[in-house]
């Protein structure tokens, strides 16, 4: 379980201190846009409807003043192949909570655990647009992945 979570109820507009250190995993797939990685965290989940299959793709950079995402690989992204090792994690980021989800029963995502509590944020220096659809990334609270998280300031 990652750590920071047993805190208090996070709630929109929170500011959070969110870092994870990071692990070894292989390169599967390369875009123009993006890196798969095995993912090393998460464990496909064999009694999920959703049909994952271990990767997860992290993009290489930021496009038209898209927000990338809090994992990145920590290697020269633009040198990665098929097959190559590299880091991925999170490095110490800002971010502000802009929606909170709560699944009882846990969401049946394709991996395991199961969460019951996903975070979605955007860095606090990110204009929020509350008319996406697809803004922001997600911290699940229940995930295998040591993430630390700290509230920096109650919204």
């Amino acid at each position: 379980m990652g750590e920071g979570i047993r805190q208090p109820q996070f709630q929109v507009g929170d500011v959070l201190l969110v870092s994870c250190p990071s692990a070894r995993t292989r390169v599967t797939h390369v875009t123009p846009f993006d890196i798969s990685v095995e993912w090393p965290w998460a464990h496909i989940d064999p009694e999920s409807e959703v049909q994952w299959h271990g990767r997860r793709a992290i993009p290489r950079t930021s496009r038209n003043g898209e927000w990338g995402g809090l994992f990145q690989v920590d290697s020269k992204p633009g040198h990665l192949e098929v097959g190559d090792s590299c880091l991925v994690g999170i490095p110490e980021t800002l971010v502000r909570i802009i929606d909170v989800g709560r699944f009882d029963p846990p969401a049946d995502v394709g991996w395991l655990p199961r969460p019951h509590t996903m975070l979605i944020v955007l860095p606090v220096d990110h204009p929020h647009d509350p008319h996406a659809e697809e803004e922001g990334d997600t911290i699940d609270l229940e995930t295998a992945a040591p993430i630390k998280i700290a509230l920096v300031s109650r919204g």
